[in-house]
């Protein structure tokens, strides 16, 4: 455990301000307080795909969860646009604010370890399709040593997918995801999930339909859909493993995260109650 711990995750959107979330990230570090950043990259990876002439597509989950449908392309857009574009522009802002900042990859020191998936279920136009060539894993393993010597210095990991698989490739993972279970694995205090939505809301077609609590409970709420269920999905694993408060908020307001640790704003995502003794 690392006390007072924050994981702080950056949505990778283009509405998702990378100069806000460092700014906060950095106020949090320049308090002495340990800090490591998550992140994503989806605005780069359109970006570069553009460029390399590579169609990025999704998958449809039956339960309604999209993710991203990584194949060989994808995936080497994928590692190229968060390692090589996305991660260098937050830690170059990071030292902009005076801290030191560290970027890795889970495939460095093979901090995320994920197992392969061998079948992924696509429903398009009612059909369930299987997909078998996705190059995606599911996080099996948090190794900590390097992340718990970078902080313990006084640096900012920041931290992306891809991960590690079991027979030696990279594959994609959600970082949601990752943040929740580095969190865990680190006895983090608290994961800030900042997302282009306000939080989670009663009605995603009305802004102010904001719910400021979401008690989990087994299921999620069919109003809940697309990136938003996977952040909940996060959110309970996280909670699951020990982190005591998960905040997701707004990561284009102007202090993002300061306004969700100071309850101005974000939803708090509390844990499933317990059922009582017969």
């Amino acid at each position: 455990m690392i006390p007072d711990l924050i994981v702080v995750k950056c949505g990778g959107t283009a509405q998702v301000s990378p100069t806000a979330v460092c700014a906060a990230v950095a106020e949090i570090a320049r308090a002495g307080q340990p800090v490591l950043l998550v992140h994503g990259g989806s605005a780069a990876m359109m970006k570069l795909a553009g460029r390399l002439g590579v169609s990025l597509s999704q998958l449809n989950a039956p339960d309604g969860t999209v993710t991203r449908r990584t194949d060989a392309a994808t995936m080497e857009v994928l590692t190229l646009a968060l390692a090589g574009q996305a991660k260098p522009e937050l830690v170059l802002e990071l030292a902009r604010c005076g801290v030191s900042a560290v970027g890795l990859t889970g495939l460095d020191a093979g901090i995320l370890a994920a197992r392969r998936k061998k079948t992924l279920r696509n429903v398009i136009d009612g059909r369930t399709l299987l997909v078998r060539d996705d190059h995606s894993g599911l996080l099996s393993k948090v190794r900590t040593g390097l992340l718990r010597m970078l902080i313990e210095a006084g640096c900012v990991p920041v931290l992306s997918p891809p991960a590690l698989a079991e027979d030696g490739s990279a594959v994609n993972v959600n970082a949601d995801r990752v943040a929740a279970a580095v969190a865990a694995a680190l006895g983090a205090q608290r994961l800030v999930l900042l997302t282009a939505a306000p939080g989670v809301l009663s009605d995603p077609t009305v802004p102010d339909s904001l719910q400021a609590r979401y008690r989990l409970d087994g299921r999620l709420d069919p109003a809940v859909r697309g990136g938003m269920k996977i952040k909940l999905v996060a959110a309970a694993e996280a909670l699951r493993g020990g982190v005591p408060e998960v905040l997701i908020a707004d990561g284009r307001a102007l202090e993002p995260v300061r306004s969700a640790l100071a309850g101005r704003g974000g939803t708090r995502v509390l844990a499933e109650v317990a059922a009582a003794a017969p």
